[in-house]
């Protein structure tokens, strides 16, 4: 076969055929019901041995589109008397023998669970995804029914941090290109869900110390890892009772929220001291002081310490 593209006007006039149009649709949009799992259920239960399909639902299936409808649809369900509890399905079906798309009850074997899904890709025959499994038990007058709705979702937007769509659906997804950050709307924030790698230098300027070396800050996803310089202090002496902040200060994206971090570090002398990282909702945001210690001369060494924290 040559190769071909359609709809042009080499190809069959423009004209279209089903399958044709299942091969450019089923791609467009993805398989499922428009709306979210907080939504009504789209199958419940109903009287006897039947089923409901809710009014006003929408889905696609292979680029096909389905509605239920502006009032209820019934659905019947085959009585049991095999001696088991047996498991329908109501699948949204596309049978390409008329090329409809219906809402339906899949039969299940009785104490085999439910039913496996057709989803031929071809010309022809079937391609079903689920709305809801009935259960039936044996000489049952009425059934038991449980979700089962494959959402449609929604493709991952390109994006800026500070142009992120201001009316999301949930399971929206999207990729800060300012900040490589994917992050997914979860119904009420927009979530991270990847953060990208950075490493900084996190150095600043005080009269107080002088660091040997760089402060580096690595991240990793959500976790965050400081390796502090060596710090000399070159003015007065330090008192026991005094704090004193150190020349370094974290991005503010790399904060911890609300934690402050403490570590142990070693003092000139054979002596030991701690350390004290502020978090994002303290006055200090931040910064690094040493806050316990027995004093420090001027010439006398912080060294350098590690210090790890989830964001």
């Amino acid at each position: 076969m040559a190769q071909s593209s359609w709809p042009s006007p080499a190809h069959n006039d423009r004209a279209v055929t089903d399958v044709e149009y299942e091969k450019i649709a089923a791609r467009f949009s993805d398989d499922g019901v428009d709306g979210k799992p907080s939504d009504a259920a789209v199958v419940t239960a109903s009287t006897g041995l039947n089923v409901t399909v809710r009014a006003g639902v929408y889905a696609t299936l292979r680029g096909h589109a389905w509605t239920s409808g502006t009032s209820n649809v019934t659905l019947a369900v085959g009585a049991n008397s095999s001696g088991q509890t047996r498991t329908d399905r109501v699948v949204l079906r596309l049978d390409r023998s008329d090329w409809t798309v219906r809402a339906v009850v899949k039969a299940g074997t009785p104490g085999a669970g439910a039913p496996a899904l057709t989803q031929s890709t071809g010309d022809t025959g079937t391609y079903e995804i689920p709305l809801a499994d009935v259960t039936v038990l044996n000489g049952a007058a009425s059934v038991t029914v449980t979700r089962r709705e494959l959402w449609v979702g929604s493709r991952v937007r390109p994006c800026t941090s500070s142009s992120r769509n201001p009316a999301p659906t949930v399971g929206e997804m999207c990729l800060e290109t300012d900040t490589g950050m994917v992050r997914m709307w979860d119904g009420a924030s927009w979530v991270t869900i990847r953060r990208t790698d950075d490493t900084a230098n996190v150095d600043v300027t005080l009269s107080a110390w002088t660091p040997t070396g760089s402060s580096v800050l690595e991240r990793r996803g959500d976790i965050c890892v400081l390796r502090t310089a060596y710090f000399e202090r070159k003015t007065s002496a330090l008192a026991a009772a005094s704090d004193s902040r150190l020349p370094l200060l974290i991005p503010s994206a790399h904060r911890h929220a609300y934690l402050q971090m403490h570590t142990p570090v070693y003092l000139s002398g054979h002596r030991i001291g701690m350390m004290t990282l502020f978090p994002a909702n303290h006055e200090r945001a931040g910064q690094l002081w040493v806050t316990t210690h027995p004093g420090l001369n001027a010439g006398q060494i912080i060294y350098t310490t590690t210090m790890t924290w989830a964001v």
